[in-house]
Formats: structure tokens, sequence, C-alpha cells
């Protein structure tokens, strides 16, 4: 089971492995408060893309073509990410505010599709 939360929300047990999948630390977080368990910043979007894309709701279609375009690219990191789930929950962590379309919602999509 693939779950996907926002970093700054509170950890519980039923997270399962807690795995951060964005390219840069959350902003005023500290690394004991968020209980990462595995941070995989190689299988984010890119700079290119992640700048291009600003979360603004307008682009989140060709985001996602885009991103999934570049995960494809990711095999070898995207099916370590897919094994970690056979052993139990995983829970995606993203720190943008845009919590409809954002690479946790677009990994967690691709992970479900290609897996």
């Amino acid at each position: 089971m693939i779950k996907i939360k926002r970093v700054y929300e509170k950890p519980d047990r039923a997270d399962g492995l807690r795995v951060l999948v964005d390219r840069m630390w959350p902003r005023g977080l500290k690394k004991e408060e968020a209980k990462v368990d595995l941070w995989l910043k190689e299988v984010a979007p890119s700079a290119e893309l992640r700048k291009w894309f600003g979360h603004e709701p307008e682009k989140c279609g060709e985001f996602r073509a885009r991103y999934f375009r570049e995960l494809k690219g990711k095999n070898k990191m995207v099916s370590e990410l897919a094994e970690k789930v056979i052993d139990g929950p995983v829970t995606l962590l993203y720190a943008a505010k845009y919590e409809e379309c954002n690479n946790a919602t677009v990994l967690k999509e691709y992970l479900e599709k290609n897996a």
C-alpha cells in the first residue's frame, strides 16, 4: 500500500516506511521531527522540471507527463521503491502546499501503474 502525506503532518505508526521524495529538505523542519526513514532525492523531479512547474495548477497535466518521462529513466530507483511497498505500507512524503498535484501524487500514480 502506498500513501502520500505532507511531511509537516504528524508522523503516525500507520505510515509504515516514511520516504521523503523531494529533492530539497523541507524548510523549517528538523530531521528528528520529520521521522523520515529514507530520503530519495534522486527520484524527485529534476530541478528544471520543479522550477518550471512552480506548483501552478494549470500546469499539472503537463507536469505529470514530463515527470513520468523522467521516471522512466530512473527504473532502478523506482523498482527499489516498488519492492519496499511489498514489505508493508510506504508513505511518500512531500513538502509542497499544493496537495492535489505534486511529485508524491504523480510518483504514487506511476508506481501503481508500473510496479
